[in-house]
């Protein structure tokens, strides 16, 4: 059986996301809002490293990253 749980927020919060919530239930609704900002965040995250650095660093990094994947094995 699943466990509901109630989340107090102001009443003007809740309406406005019931008009972006549509048809869909809450926990569907919210963990759609989680995925989004997660993504958001990496994406930002991933462009400021690319206006930081150069392209070369950016490939050396790229490379490492694929190394470590290939010889990385769980014991």
């Amino acid at each position: 059986m699943r466990k509901y749980v109630t989340i107090s927020v102001l009443r003007e919060v809740k309406e406005l996301l019931e008009k972006e919530k549509k048809n869909r239930d809450w926990s569907e609704f919210l963990l759609e809002l989680y995925r989004e900002a997660k993504l958001y965040r990496a994406k930002s995250a991933f462009e400021e490293l690319r206006r930081l650095l150069n392209e070369e660093e950016l490939e050396n990094i790229i490379k490492s990253s694929e190394e470590f994947r290939r010889r990385f094995k769980f014991r």
